[in-house]
């Protein structure tokens, strides 16, 4: 078999990354789409002409309030960050933390298990000259406080009505179970990898030798010495946060509202379309539990759980086709123009690097990162063009701006 010489290698290995982000970008512009198609199918009443006219005549006033409530979701994790990394002493500015919430949320929705969204929250926060132990430190505590926030705002919700629960199916009850299941697990896996650093280290060391045998790295033994290194670094790091209880305290209260946010995003749209400020507190809980179910299946965003989680919620609630138009309302706020919002975030950060850092353009790893980025937010808008709603989605902002 012929060798393959440094430069083929790395072309290779580019146009493989490139490849699957291409993959992962058109299977979430797929999902999404049927998830759209098979909701809209539901109801041989649902029109774009009726669904455009549910927006209209909403009330202005909740729906900006769902719109920054939608707002809210990218702010409260950079605001986290920003906590974490700060008592660090690596601040930087509102942007910049903005932009770590963004490229999380962004690549967390298009990729499976929301596996994208820490390597590309990562790979900015070390490009701004944050260490690498602090990074894996600070998106550790942030992902135990979210994960933590998912679990308050859970129990919340069963103690504000927990007769909402038996509201829906048999298979969304069991979802919801197996949601709480798995944030419990995850929650107790991501204090193990912070309070014992060598499991850590296993794991990475493990990756390190798989992609050495698959030669997309080199010099394997050198770069595992550099990670015992970097894992004595990591191990200085988490020690100091047995003194930062104020701080841990604040990032688990920031992902709380960022949760928070995200449920009021549903019941600013369920109030905007006429909904009963009486039964706001029922959405709150029934959105809760939808936001539990929704992280049992690991699928991009959550696609087609969530929306089977929200129409099987509201069902109780209203009739079919009001179900339908504010399920497809609320989703295309917090979900499809959350991720539009964060894509070009992330495509203006990237330009901005590019600016400040010429000379460093010539770097394949930074060549390839910006044609992922450029892929897959490329292909973004695309679900509104493949859906057979696309007309809907597409006069959403205008229809907002137009809503007397």
């Amino acid at each position: 078999m012929p060798c393959l010489d440094n430069r083929g290698l790395k072309d290779k290995t580019d146009k493989k990354s490139i490849n699957k982000k291409l993959i992962w970008a058109i299977v979430f512009v797929v999902i999404a789409a049927v998830t759209i198609y098979t909701i809209t199918a539901q109801s041989k009443s649902f029109s774009i002409e009726k669904f455009v006219e549910f927006i209209r005549n909403a009330d202005k006033g909740w729906l900006i309030g769902a719109v920054i409530s939608m707002l809210g979701f990218i702010v409260f994790e950079g605001l986290a960050i920003l906590v974490i990394s700060n008592s660090f002493g690596y601040k930087k500015g509102f942007f910049k933390n903005y932009s770590y919430s963004a490229a999380d949320i962004y690549f967390s929705a298009i990729t499976p298990s929301a596996t994208g969204g820490q390597p590309a929250s990562a790979f900015f926060m070390m490009s701004d000259g944050i260490p690498g132990s602090v990074v894996t430190v600070t998106l550790l505590v942030n992902l135990v406080m979210y994960t933590f926030a998912i679990m308050i705002i859970g129990i919340v919700a069963f103690v504000l009505n927990p007769f909402i629960y038996l509201n829906f199916s048999v298979f969304s009850r069991i979802l919801i179970v197996v949601g709480y299941i798995v944030q419990t697990c995850l929650a107790m896996f991501f204090i193990l990898l912070l309070v014992k650093e060598q499991i850590l280290f296993k794991i990475c060391n493990f990756v390190l030798k798989v992609l050495g045998k698959l030669r997309i790295i080199r010099h394997v033994n050198k770069k595992s010495e550099k990670l015992k290194s970097a894992i004595e670094s990591y191990k200085g790091y988490v020690a100091e946060l047995k003194g930062k209880r104020s701080m841990l305290v604040k990032a688990l209260i920031i992902n709380v509202l960022q949760r928070a946010s995200l449920v009021a995003v549903t019941v600013c749209a369920y109030l905007a379309t006429g909904g009963s400020l009486g039964m706001a507190k029922d959405m709150w809980v029934t959105e809760s539990m939808v936001i539990l179910g929704s992280n049992s299946v690991p699928i991009p965003g959550s696609m087609g759980v969530t929306d089977y989680l929200l129409l099987d919620g509201f069902s109780e609630m209203m009739s079919e086709n009001s179900a339908i138009n504010l399920e497809l309302l609320s989703r295309s706020l917090s979900f499809y123009c959350c991720i539009i919002l964060c894509a070009l975030t992330v495509l203006v950060r990237v330009l901005i690097m590019r600016l400040k850092k010429r000379k460093e353009i010539g770097s394949p790893y930074f060549f390839k990162f910006i044609s992922n980025i450029v892929i897959s937010a490329g292909l973004t808008p695309l679900i509104l063009l493949a859906s057979p709603i696309v007309r809907g989605f597409i006069s959403l902002s205008f229809c907002i701006a137009s809503v007397r």
